[in-house]
């Protein structure tokens, strides 16, 4: 799946399309990476289904490498997680808590949530 280029009322975002795959591991997020380049974007919207399940699992790593190469880049990722569309461990919920309050990465029930995020912080 290659991810959309939407332009979100002036903010040009990376989309992952809702119901596909898209990152099955940290290594994966290169492709995020090339399209945020290509396309001068500064911001991922991605779905639950984008990600690997091993992403809500912070024992995994996955998320912390994840979210640090896309810090690296200064891109941010905002994730559109409704209510019990994926189960996550207590410390994932943990990072969720503090993270929301700050501009790199976000977790929101909705798409409209989220790109109010990314709107905060354009």
């Amino acid at each position: 799946m290659e991810p959309n280029i939407v332009d979100e009322g002036g903010v040009t975002v990376v989309e992952g399309q809702p119901n596909q795959a898209f990152l099955t591991s940290a290594r994966d997020v290169d492709r995020v990476i090339e399209a945020c380049f290509g396309s001068r974007a500064g911001c991922v919207l991605l779905y639950t289904a984008n990600l690997p399940a091993a992403f809500f699992d912070l024992s995994s790593r996955v998320a912390g490498d994840i979210l640090q190469k896309l810090r690296n880049y200064r891109i941010r990722l905002a994730v559109v997680c409704p209510p019990g569309s994926v189960s996550y461990s207590s410390r994932f919920g943990e990072m969720v808590t503090e993270e929301n309050r700050g501009e790199h990465f976000g977790v929101f029930e909705t798409r409209e949530a989220a790109v109010e995020w990314i709107h905060a912080f354009a």
